[in-house]
């Protein structure tokens, strides 16, 4: 009985020991599958691109239902401190602390061009409305003086993100330039060289294909990416770096937006300024539809979704450009004509005269030798557009077009894949069916919320 009364407290004794091992192995144990869960639900994997191999069903597949991990490179150094700006506050809020209900947020999108930026965030600084709203500024990789320019805006909240895959962040590696790229017109088998080229036979340039990236990976991020926009159920306008903007472009946005679902219903869109970006506008009396352009438009998250679900669409067409690939590959599969609504008098301009990622170098002016030849009237400062005034279309939709090939650049598989996985990057989910579901949704949406 003595052995039996003396086991109890022995055992009693041995397990106070061991408890706050045991709790102690526990807590690791718990910790160590949190940090894996967090990384591979934050964290893409990177990819070994065979690109060798087309776009396969599988890879097709897998990308347009978004359901898979995305397939991003590894991050270097600095693509990595600029995804963490990305997280960063907007600044300015101790003077504009709080947006004005219904703003149309702004996305401005830039390359490397500050004279441009400039002109640009000066004729922003007119516009009325403008401490209203979030101006979101994208950055095509990373500029010193660019980066000065748009920090020294005080006129509204402005927030910056960086594109962290910009192949100008990656000097020495894919999506930027690798020692075994093809070149050219080179032959990957003959010359032993990697990549695919282009229907012309030419191979990848990373400062032509970044454009295509940035505008992709910007929309996908400022969707469904960013908290301040994620959940923005309003319409957002974006505009780049040398497009001028109108004192009255804010007002006449928001009075567009509202009018685009009793006059246009079957308008995915609003535009600040005529698809033919030479032109003024007519001057008529009335509210215009045409084909979507690409100075000042606007749409909302339903026009989107439509969007995000052609992604494959304008992910594998060849062509370099984003509004191009949209206009010949991605609004034809939508089955009718893609309308946007706009006025009779521009409210932005387009003043480029420089190609991608010029006119940054002092002694080469791009902007009318180096004066910006845009006349602001007194129409142009003030709202012009009337509620009343009926709706012109323009039905014969010119420019380019479905059945146009595209003017190439986009022939390598790592840029098509690349594209792809930015739009899974937001969307990674357990069930396949849920995904398909969705993008189902997203396809059978009427056209009447689109103008909402």
């Amino acid at each position: 009985m003595g052995f039996y009364r003396r086991y109890p407290r022995s055992r009693e004794i041995a397990l106070k020991r061991l408890l706050p091992l045991l709790l102690f192995s526990l807590f690791v144990v718990v910790g160590v599958l949190v940090l894996i869960r967090t990384s591979a639900l934050s964290s893409p994997r990177a990819y070994d691109y065979n690109v060798h191999d087309g776009l396969s069903s599988e890879i097709e597949d897998q990308l347009l239902d978004v359901v898979k991990k995305p397939k991003i490179p590894f991050q270097n150094e600095l693509s990595l401190s600029l995804e963490k700006k990305n997280h960063l506050p907007p600044r300015n809020l101790d003077l504009f602390p709080t947006l004005k209900e219904g703003h149309v947020s702004i996305v401005l999108y830039v390359h490397n061009r500050p004279q441009y930026l400039r002109a640009v965030v000066d004729s922003l600084s007119k516009v009325e409305g403008i401490a209203e709203t979030l101006l979101l500024v994208s950055h095509d990789g990373y500029f010193k003086e660019m980066n000065s320019i748009i920090e020294g805006i005080r006129f509204c909240q402005v927030k910056q993100i960086f594109a962290p895959y910009s192949p100008h962040l990656f000097p020495d590696s894919f999506p930027g330039t690798s020692s075994g790229d093809c070149k050219d017109k080179q032959d990957a088998q003959i010359d032993n060289c990697t990549g695919n080229p282009d229907q012309y036979g030419n191979h990848r340039s990373p400062r032509i294909v970044s454009l295509k990236h940035h505008w992709w990976w910007m929309m996908t991020t400022v969707w469904d990416g960013l908290v301040e926009t994620r959940r923005h159920q309003g319409h957002i306008l974006f505009i780049e770096e040398d497009h001028y903007i109108f004192p009255n472009a804010y007002r006449n946005i928001q009075i567009l937006t509202d009018l685009k679902q009793s006059k246009c219903p079957d308008c995915y869109a609003a535009n600040l300024a005529p698809s033919d970006v030479k032109a003024k506008g007519e001057g008529w009396e009335s509210l215009v539809a045409e084909k979507i352009g690409n100075v000042g438009y606007t749409f909302n998250r339903t026009v989107w979704r439509k969007i995000h679900a052609k992604a494959f669409e304008f992910c594998s067409f060849d062509d370099y450009n984003w509004d191009i690939t949209m206009w010949a590959a991605v609004y034809p599969s939508w089955g009718s004509h893609v309308y946007t609504l706009r006025g009779p008098r521009r409210s932005a301009a387009h003043f480029g005269k420089c190609g991608l990622h010029q006119g940054q170098e002092e002694d080469r002016s791009c902007i009318d030798n180096g004066k910006l030849d845009i006349t602001v009237e007194d129409a142009d400062k003030h709202p012009n557009i009337k509620t009343e005034w009926g709706l012109h279309v323009f039905e014969q939709q010119g420019g380019y077009q479905a059945g146009f090939r595209g003017w190439g650049g986009w022939g390598d598989k790592r840029d098509q894949q690349l594209c792809m996985s930015f739009a899974s990057m937001y969307h990674v989910v357990d069930s396949s069916h849920e995904a398909r579901s969705l993008k189902h949704k997203a396809m059978r949406q009427p056209t009447s919320e689109m103008s909402s």
